[in-house]
């Protein structure tokens, strides 16, 4: 039985009044994880020179911006997400002079440049908190940070009941000049991450005099590390019985750590100094909340431009399900006029082709290969339905090439700081962070010329740039091509809503202007009236007449 499209006004509107004109409204955004894109030395491990012999890669791909995940001076206890130093490299990453190349080369690629922020905590080897512990208790360095006297009769316990996010409590206990034990400190992450007090003035003015020198760098934006963590409770109060809730949480559920409101008063000042400088510069939040409403207060017209959708990245494979994260992420986003952001991978969840090859509501961190061929075929289709929605994508290193999360990385390879504390996440992040490869052969297929510093799976080389550039249906090529159209067509990337078309169960299908996109999620083809000329589809796809039938697991665009 044939299938046919009918259009009742049942969701968001197209309604461009009122829309600023910003960059970043439509803009693909590209991440790289720095360590794992291209070694230029040799070393095993990417650095910056490495990123900028590759950004003719991102030009050909055809994005708008490059999101650098830290390549900041550090210990590298949480791989660059421990800062000790906010205006240095990382001698692993180059010098200031390879940060300064490389954003002077993705400007004259007409790619803009997007650096990881990290305000939460600092590295436990950053100058505050080695001379806090140096000079003990009354330091006034110490009230940057949280230190506080334990609970027992000797402090022998925690200040409070607080765990940490990479699992254990969120305390850890100093020793004292004189080698007795002394106070406590706060740590929401790994223990050499001290958590900052934000009520104090010279955190804050430290924070912007760093904005400031990337700013002058020429960087056109920040991503901003746990956006909703900086603003701690009054008096840290213990959760009780409340379970603790990890990433996702705000005060509305009662945790004293996450989402206060104190943290917007930050950005609104922040906001103040990218406005001062030319050409859009613009702020990304990493704010996990537990709702897109939540997540909405980040992107008032005075504080950020963008806020990560993760509601969207964790929805399942479900055609009603994404209708409603679609409908209410929209909906969240357009009182506030910021532009809905839309990821499906990033640097801290299992791959996307990986998630979508496995069962249902296993959530973002997954152990099991599962069925990769499915995974790659329902991966490349919901790309499609990502860059067809209107607002912003994120696009992760290594998705253009379909790779699957490395599910086999043997123990004594991994290297995220969450494996190793079992009570918390579950530390299979480096499966998704594995150097991706370019080349069929040689060393590390291209990643650089010593190897990589997390193995490369077998076949790696045949899912390389080298072997799927100019290969017909190949996923880079599906990639540079749907890339290609958004930004050609008119009715693709503007916009602030979707209007949603009847089809049969299991089927998406939205209108945009001059655009139809249609999705099947289901295991089985659907026959349905074609809406017009296939413009890009993540399988092949036969048009018979007035008819088509949509394969399983595909999305098509059409021009209507």
């Amino acid at each position: 039985m044939t299938q046919h499209l009918a259009a009742p006004s049942t969701g968001t509107s197209d309604d461009t009044s009122g829309r600023s004109t910003g960059w970043w409204q439509d803009a693909v955004i590209y991440q790289v994880y720095p360590r794992s894109f291209a070694d230029s030395d040799g070393d095993g491990m990417g650095d910056l020179a490495g990123v900028t012999a590759r950004l003719p890669h991102l030009r050909d791909l055809g994005v708008d911006a490059v999101w650098l995940s830290p390549f900041y001076a550090s210990p590298q206890a949480d791989a660059g997400y421990d800062v000790a130093d906010y205006r240095a490299i990382d001698p692993m990453f180059g010098t200031l002079l390879d940060a300064d190349a490389l954003i002077r080369e993705a400007h004259a690629l007409d790619l803009r440049v997007i650096v990881d922020l990290v305000p939460n905590h600092s590295s436990d080897q950053h100058e505050w908190f080695k001379r806090a512990l140096a000079e003990g208790p009354g330091s006034a360095l110490r009230e940057r940070y949280h230190f506080r006297p334990g609970k027992g009769a000797d402090g022998e316990l925690p200040p409070n009941d607080w765990e940490s996010i990479f699992g254990g409590p969120a305390w850890t206990r100093t020793t004292d000049p004189d080698g007795t034990p002394g106070e406590w400190y706060l740590h929401l992450f790994a223990p050499e991450q001290p958590d900052f007090n934000w009520e104090h003035p010279a955190v804050a003015d430290e924070f912007r005099s760093i904005l400031r020198y990337w700013l002058d760098m020429g960087v056109d934006g920040f991503r901003v590390d746990v956006a909703h963590g900086l603003v701690k409770a009054a008096g840290l109060p213990d959760l009780g019985s409340h379970d603790q809730l990890k990433l996702l949480g705000s005060a509305d559920d009662g945790l004293p750590f996450f989402d206060q409101d104190g943290v917007h008063a930050i950005y609104r000042s922040w906001r103040t100094i990218l406005d001062e400088y030319p050409g859009d510069r613009i702020l990304v939040a990493e704010a996990w909340t537990p709702t897109v409403e939540r997540t909405a207060h980040y992107v008032r017209p005075d504080e950020m431009h963008q806020a990560f959708n993760f509601q969207y990245l964790s929805t399942d494979w479900d055609a009603a399900a994404l209708r409603a994260v679609i409908d209410s992420s929209l909906a969240a986003m357009l009182p506030v006029g910021a532009p809905t952001t839309w990821v499906l991978s990033n640097h801290d969840v299992t791959r996307h082709t990986t998630r979508f090859g496995n069962p249902p509501g296993l959530g973002t961190q997954i152990r099991t290969a599962g069925d990769r061929e499915l995974g790659l075929r329902r991966g490349r289709a919901a790309t499609l339905l990502m860059l067809a929605l209107p607002g912003s994508a994120y696009v992760y290193q290594g998705e253009e090439l379909g790779l699957p999360d490395v599910t086999d990385l043997p123990d004594e390879a991994r290297q995220d700081p969450s494996f190793f504390r079992a009570e918390g996440q579950d530390g299979y992040r480096d499966g998704c962070r594995v150097p991706i490869p370019w080349t069929r052969g040689g060393s590390s297929h291209g990643f650089g010329s010593g190897g990589s510093w997390l193995p490369q799976p077998a076949g790696w080389g045949e899912l390389s740039v080298e072997a799927q550039t100019g290969v017909e249906g190949s996923t880079l090529e599906l990639y540079r091509t749907a890339v290609a159209a958004r930004r050609a067509h008119p009715g693709l990337g503007a916009g602030t809503g979707v209007e949603w078309l009847d089809g049969p169960e299991g089927v998406l299908a939205f209108a945009r202007p001059g655009f139809v996109c249609t999705v099947n999620t289901t295991g089985a083809p659907v026959r349905m009236t074609a809406p017009g000329t296939v413009l890009v589809s993540s399988a092949p796809v036969t048009v018979d007449g007035a008819e088509f039938e949509l394969p399983s697991d595909t999305t098509v665009w059409w021009t209507v």
